[in-house]
């Protein structure tokens, strides 16, 4: 393949870039005007897919971009760089004709070659195709979830997994180092109320008569842990004083709240490498730490007997309390604390998913580092927007307190994972969704997730038809692809060819679901070509080439299900 250079991890597209950067560099070379534009390389050159193939198959707008620099009409720099240009001769790989339209786009067309390329690119990478180093060096750490351990996983946690998990996954792929983390607020009030929620019902169970509090969390799930607990420690119980049961049921309580949510969510597909506990923070000193460091900064000021951080320094809108009169720390001290200690460890960026409830704390914690002495920029904070679930056009209410909630795991059993996962991708995360639990059930070309699937699964049974017919699937790879000529051929092809590019972008703007639209586009074009071409045929070479595309369609479908965390059926 000449321009691989020995790694599995090439690029066909990247490849054309280059041949096409190259070219215009040595355009603007002979021609006199890179003298004048000084410090100008390839990597200055936009090289972009066009939208209409009457275009060609890449464009740049580089004429335009210099008019300012040198002076000239943007036509007249693409013209010049055209008639200097070494393209369209046989030193050239790909690029076959150069055309100029408009105002000075300038249009490349490719020859065939590059298409046979991508398909002999696949085969040849497999698994890895769509893998890059554009991240490499770079170590991250993905937090995410971070459910507060009172009550079992929610659909709102849900997505946060599920985008999450695919993320880490899109970024992984794409070179970089990438940890994944669970932040367990197990130091607030809240596990307190937890606690004393489940001694109650303890308390009920056994007979006696008890008030339940307005405060408390009234969820069945309390009752099944109080209960739990009678039939595991009840003689225990019995003799513990007052305030030696309240910690029992604290930890009690807490224990299996996480067992549970650990339980759900690798029920869903998703693991953390680390599971870190807010309170051994707390124990350790670690928020008074960074208190006392604040102080002797100057960033922080006693007032109202509270002691406030001096974010507005920081660019944040108002000074923020780290301290309480009553003593207690700040949300904030805490966070800051726990960010601190993400950045001692070695990571170059933090990024955290939060929900929307979020918000006002994303530039006060940004604040806090920047504080230390951290730049802002090195804490990256995604906002999930909230989601509805719907079910036969009607809003199901979800309430923790009351305990009238949908969990992760009524979801999955609902619909199964690969359904929950890809319907939780399928929006961008700054968008509020509404999730169709009817259309997610359904077995039809309407549900999206069912559609790609069964494009991976119909290939797979092509394949065993090919093997049950004698063909020798091991000359697949040899075939000759200049027999793929149909217009429907070549779409496919090109879809293939832009996969790399899509994992790409996706990390970059941390957009999962961009991945999820491009494999239901693929999915589409594959449909659209089996309905009118038969791919096993009476023409023997023509046969191969399809298997060959038809392969390549089943492994990038796989790529891209892999990274979003979805199975890729053989059978349907």
């Amino acid at each position: 393949m000449g321009r691989r250079e020995g790694t599995r991890l090439y690029n066909v597209v990247d490849g054309v870039r280059r041949e096409i950067q190259s070219g215009i560099i040595a355009g603007l070379a002979r021609s006199g005007i890179l003298e004048v534009l000084g410090d100008f390389t390839e990597n200055d050159i936009p090289v972009e897919y066009t939208r209409e193939k009457a275009h060609g198959d890449f464009a740049t707008p580089i004429a335009l971009v210099l008019a300012g620099k040198v002076k000239r009409k943007p036509r007249d720099i693409a013209e010049t760089i055209v008639e200097h240009m070494e393209t369209g001769k046989e030193k050239t790989r790909y690029v076959q004709r150069v055309e100029i339209a408009g105002p000075g786009f300038i249009n490349f067309f490719l020859g065939r070659r590059w298409l046979e390329d991508v398909l002999r690119a696949i085969m040849e990478a497999g698994s890895t195709y769509g893998r890059s180093r554009m991240g490499h060096g770079t170590r991250i750490l993905l937090e995410f979830v971070s459910a507060n351990p009172t009550g079992p996983m929610n659909i709102v946690n849900a997505r946060a997994a599920a985008v999450g998990a695919s993320l880490a996954n899109i970024l992984e792929a794409s070179g970089y180092d990438v940890s994944t983390e669970y932040y367990v607020n197990d130091a607030g009030g809240q596990i307190n109320v937890l606690g004393r929620s489940c001694e109650l019902r303890y308390l009920e169970l056994k007979g006696e008569d008890v008030e339940f509090p307005e405060w408390g969390y009234q969820g069945s799930y309390i009752v099944d842990i109080a209960r739990l607990a009678m039939d595991k420690h009840g003689k225990e119980l019995e003799a513990m004083e007052t305030e030696e049961r309240a910690e029992f049921f604290r930890d009690f309580a807490l224990s299996r709240m996480l067992a549970d949510q650990k339980t759900s969510l690798s029920r869903f597909g998703v693991e953390f490498d680390v599971w870190f506990s807010e309170r051994k923070l707390v124990d350790a000193g670690a928020v008074s730490e960074v208190i006392d460091i604040l102080k002797q900064r100057g960033m922080v000021y006693q007032a109202d007997d509270a002691f406030w951080l001096r974010t507005t320094e920081c660019g944040d809108e108002k000074d923020r309390v780290l301290v309480k009169s009553d003593g207690d720390y700040t949300y904030l001290a805490g966070d800051i604390a726990y960010h601190k200690n993400k950045l001692e460890r070695g990571f170059d960026l933090l990024i955290n998913i939060w929900g929307p409830d979020h918000h006002g704390h994303v530039t006060p914690t940004r604040a806090g580092l920047e504080a230390l002495g951290y730049p802002g920029s090195s804490l990256e904070v995604l906002l999930l927007q909230f989601l509805s679930l719907m079910s036969r056009g009607e809003r199901v209410k979800m309430s923790k307190r009351a305990g009238e909630f949908v969990t992760m795991d009524d979801l999955i059993d609902e619909v199964g994972s690969d359904a929950a996962r890809y319907f939780l991708l399928m929006r961008n995360i700054e968008s509020h969704l509404e999730f169709d639990l009817g259309l997610a059930k359904e077995h039809s070309q309407a549900n999206p997730v069912y559609y790609i699937q069964y494009a991976h699964a119909r290939i797979s049974s092509i394949f065993r038809q090919a093997e049950e017919q004698g063909i020798a699937l091991s000359d697949v790879d040899g075939s000759d692809l200049s027999n793929l000529a149909e217009d429907a051929e070549l779409d496919i092809i090109r879809k293939l060819a832009a996969y790399p590019d899509e994992v790409v972008m996706s990390a970059i703007e941390r957009t999962p679901n961009r991945l999820a639209g491009y494999a239901l586009d693929l999915a589409g074009l594959f449909h659209s070509f089996y309905n009118s071409h038969r791919v096993i045929n009476e023409d023997s070479d023509l046969t191969m080439a399809r298997l060959a595309l038809s392969g390549a369609v089943r492994t990038v479908l796989a790529n891209v299900l892999g990274l979003l965390g979805i199975s890729a059926p053989h059978e349907m």
